[in-house]
């Protein structure tokens, strides 16, 4: 989407994911104060549980309850990302929250893993004025998301879905479909078959 409407903030074009000038200086000023928020997350320890869920619930759009993040978690404005309940995202994660990013219930996210709604302009000019617009990410419920994968913008995994490590995922993988590679191709249908005899 075209940036046409000079009476719209950076910020508010950037929540109606139209393109936006990524150097504006309020910002700038948000992301320092999310990167407060994180540092100060980051530093605590598992003996300080309701610290941890005061400064996730500052720093996010919402979260739901029983989400565990483990620490060095690094995101951009923490505002544009909405976290459902039993979440569980092992050390490392860098969320580039530009655009929205929703993580749904009883979510898996492994170690190293990347969600970039940034798209940079193409265009070598326009690129170093600035230019820069999101696209939504979207992870469905009882996703699991293995080690070091990327996620690009604009891209939905489907409820159930699996991505395999070091997967770099640039378009929509259906549900409950096993996917894996570079880029990210699906591999198999997750069937009834693949249960383990687990019971709880």
């Amino acid at each position: 989407m075209k940036s046409n409407d000079s009476t719209l903030s950076a910020w508010e074009k950037m929540q109606l994911d139209m393109i936006y000038d990524d150097f504006d200086e309020d910002l700038f000023k948000r992301r320092v104060e999310a990167k407060n928020i994180f540092k100060k997350f980051n530093q605590t320890t598992d003996e300080q549980p309701e610290e941890r869920k005061q400064l996730l619930k500052e720093l996010f759009g919402s979260i739901g309850e029983n989400v565990y993040i483990e620490p060095n978690f690094i995101c951009e404005f923490g505002k544009n990302i909405y976290i459902g309940d039993d979440v569980y995202i092992n050390f490392g994660a860098v969320l580039l929250d530009c655009s929205r990013i929703t993580i749904g219930n009883h979510v898996l996210i492994g170690p190293n893993v990347g969600m970039y709604s940034a798209n940079h302009s193409l265009d070598p000019e326009e690129r170093a004025l600035g230019a820069l617009i999101g696209g939504r990410i979207t992870i469905g419920d009882k996703a699991w998301i293995a080690g070091n994968v990327k996620i690009m913008a604009g891209v939905t995994i489907g409820e159930g879905a699996v991505i395999g490590c070091g997967s770099i995922v640039t378009h929509d993988i259906p549900p409950r479909t096993l996917a894996a590679g570079n880029p990210c191709r699906i591999i198999k249908q997750i069937t009834e078959a693949d249960k383990v005899g687990f019971v709880k």
